[in-house]
């Protein structure tokens, strides 16, 4: 036994008292250092002495947890007895701790950018409590879980896996479904509800729709959870009122639009689903232009938009060709575009499917059109 531990006590009794002092798991090679036994000889002491509390009518039990023994109240009477626990985590306290958990290994400075700096004050009684570790990383640290968190909310271990389940299932307890998110300090990719489709074109997962053209109290809050956000191009401005994140314009006129809406969104996508699908928007591109090839007529392009198309399919064009225009009626600038056409394009608003639906469905009223006048 220890020089530092009375001739008067037995191990067995400096174990137990160990134990009931720690307020969580010890490990068998704590308790040789303590008791200056092998732990080979600690480890039948303690299995002993979880052996005899098993035996006794007490309100306290001793854990085995695989060389690590926790003290503690039997589950029955903890409700009973929680007033006279010591203090809990501090709901902000524990929303950090959240934080830490989920994401770990967590660089420190990021964790700062979602709590604030409060963040500092938290990590710092955090690891006094033991309930998190904090690595040098450069001029930061790395933030991450200890065993003793694990002995805290009763997992059999740190494994980052559990560690995450048990946060979760903490966090909605706290925050409920709608604020789980928010808790855990997760953020997404903000969608307008046209674009939908285009994070499945790039294999984006982790999205959320929201309207944010005009967004109601709800929607303004879930705007605080995104970090991107994927608008109609010329709506930055209106959406700037709302947001003030990082905003993506994108377009979906053309094939090439979409595309080109892919390519910007590709350093947060799959990259293979992002190739995979641009090489199929790529190939209907051609098609169409095939279908197009035995059209003779000329056409004359109302808008940009559809000269655009008339582009794509490789027609002729000339100034009293067939005229095409799109059916909006009046264009923003006051200018009624739609009457007199030949052939009018269906725009979003009148256009129903994903993306790539309503792009064909474009490009098929001109060709359709076209060939009901060659046909003429």
């Amino acid at each position: 036994m220890s020089d530092n531990i009375d001739n008067n006590v037995s191990d067995r009794e400096v174990i137990e008292a160990a134990l009931f002092a720690a307020g969580g798991a010890i490990d068998a090679a704590t308790l040789a250092k303590l008791t200056g036994m092998k732990k080979k000889q600690v480890i039948p002491i303690a299995l002993g002495i979880v052996e005899e509390y098993a035996s006794r009518e007490t309100g306290i039990e001793v854990i085995d947890l695989g060389e690590r023994y926790v003290m503690q109240v039997k589950p029955k009477y903890t409700d009973m007895v929680r007033p006279f626990a010591p203090k809990e985590l501090s709901a902000p306290m524990l929303r950090t701790l959240s934080m830490i958990a989920y994401h770990q290994p967590l660089i420190q400075s990021d964790l700062v950018d979602m709590r604030g700096n409060s963040a500092y004050d938290h990590i710092r009684e955090l690891k006094e409590r033991g309930f998190v570790e904090a690595l040098p990383h450069g001029r930061t640290k790395i933030l991450q879980t200890t065993s003793l968190f694990a002995d805290y909310f009763g997992l059999e271990s740190n494994d980052p896996e559990l560690v995450k389940k048990k946060i979760v299932e903490l966090s909605r307890l706290q925050s409920g479904q709608s604020g789980l998110n928010k808790w855990l300090g997760r953020r997404f990719i903000g969608v307008t509800p046209m674009y939908r489709s285009l994070m499945d074109l790039c294999g984006i997962r982790e999205y959320r729709v929201i309207n944010a053209y005009d967004p109601t109290e709800e929607e303004l809050d879930e705007l605080e959870d995104v970090y991107k956000l994927v608008i109609s191009k010329g709506y930055a401005e209106k959406v700037s009122k709302y947001y003030d994140g990082e905003i993506i314009e994108v377009s979906s006129t053309t094939f090439d639009d979409i595309i080109d809406s892919i390519r910007l969104l590709e350093n947060v996508g799959d990259t293979e689903k992002a190739e995979s699908s641009i090489e199929l928007i790529a190939d209907l591109k051609e098609r169409y232009a095939s279908k197009a090839l035995v059209i003779s007529k000329k056409v004359r392009p109302a808008t940009d938009m559809v000269a655009r198309i008339v582009s794509d399919l490789r027609l002729g064009v000339s100034s009293t060709g067939i005229v095409i225009a799109p059916d909006y009626g009046t264009s923003t600038d006051g200018v009624e575009v739609s009457e007199g056409a030949d052939i009018l394009v269906p725009t979003h608003k009148n256009l129903d499917g994903d993306l790539l639906d309503r792009v064909c469905s474009k490009y098929d009223a001109v060709i359709d059109g076209l060939r009901n006048f060659e046909d003429s």
